[in-house]
């Protein structure tokens, strides 16, 4: 069988962030040589550009506690439907963010043609503020609240469902920062966290197999790929980076175990910040880890 096509779809949006710049992350990863890095896999790569989102400038912020959050909803509306167009084709849709607020977008045009599903989410940071927790406004610390339907009327839209994931099917792995709030709601849905404490413990593989198990059996299976994960000694241009995080080859085992696998619906890449890179390094990780969730292997 020749390999799923992939469907590559850009979200330029940075108003879920609370620093300018990662709206140009698409275009930083595209030019890190995504493309040819695909087709090399034996993959056809279907381009379907950016969906753009409005700078910051003529944004209306609205209130403080979810700034944006209606700009953000209309642009993850548009990533929604490429996403479903991507499938209906056959395609795995791969979207390059963007802030992590476009995750919205991918898990709910997943959702709308699936149901519910899951959701591997590889992130130093848990995302799972509400409007009422989140001490900075930032959607972007909200979304994975908002995908499970916690996050309130002002996330809800005709382009996906109420609930776009599952906790009993999400996994949180190399977290390292949360707060209070991230804490009192993980404890009462009983999401599984992997945080680099238990990755020093058990190992990479050991706790990628785990987080795996727990997103089988969903309508669908996401990974979501947030770059600040990584120790920011590799992934400089990133937003929120926090000291202590996955090395290089963890970071490229973590996707090759994706690839293994073998149950990947959908894919975004996020928060890579090209004004805050050096020389586009950040861009060219995620290149390659896109390539090892992939299939990408050494021999």
């Amino acid at each position: 069988m020749e390999p799923q096509p992939v469907a590559v779809i850009g979200a330029s949006l940075d108003l879920g962030a609370g620093r300018r710049g990662v709206d140009m992350g698409p275009s930083a990863i595209r030019y890190a040589g995504l493309d040819a890095r695909i087709r090399g896999l034996g993959r056809a790569y279907h381009d379907r550009g950016n969906v753009e989102g409005p700078v910051v400038e003529v944004a209306e912020q609205g209130s403080a506690d979810a700034r944006y959050v209606a700009d953000i909803v209309t642009v993850c509306e548009g990533v929604a439907d490429q996403v479903a167009a991507s499938v209906a084709m056959g395609a795995l849709p791969v979207v390059l963010g963007g802030d992590h607020s476009v995750a919205l977008g991918t898990v709910g045009g997943m959702a709308r043609l699936r149901g519910p599903g899951g959701a591997l989410w590889i992130d130093a940071h848990g995302d799972l503020n509400t409007p009422e927790t989140s001490p900075s406004g930032n959607v972007h610390g909200m979304v994975l609240a908002a995908a499970l339907g916690l996050g309130g009327d002002r996330f809800a839209s005709a382009a996906w469902p109420r609930q776009s994931l599952l906790p009993q099917h999400v996994a949180l792995l190399g977290t390292r920062e949360l707060d209070p709030g991230e804490r009192a709601l993980i404890d009462d849905l009983g999401i599984l966290v992997l945080t680099m404490s238990d990755i020093d413990r058990i190992g990479i593989a050991d706790a990628m197999n785990r987080a795996l198990v727990r997103v089988m059996g969903a309508a669908f299976a996401h990974v979501s790929l947030d770059l600040d994960v990584v120790d920011p000694e590799q992934a400089p241009g990133v937003g929120t980076p926090v000291p202590g995080g996955l090395s290089f080859r963890e970071a490229h085992l973590a996707m090759e175990i994706v690839a293994e696998w073998g149950q990947l619906d959908s894919l975004d890449v996020v928060e890579v910040n090209p004004i805050l890179d050096r020389e586009n390094r950040t861009g060219r990780l995620a290149v390659e880890l896109v390539a090892s969730a992939l299939g990408a292997r050494i021999l």
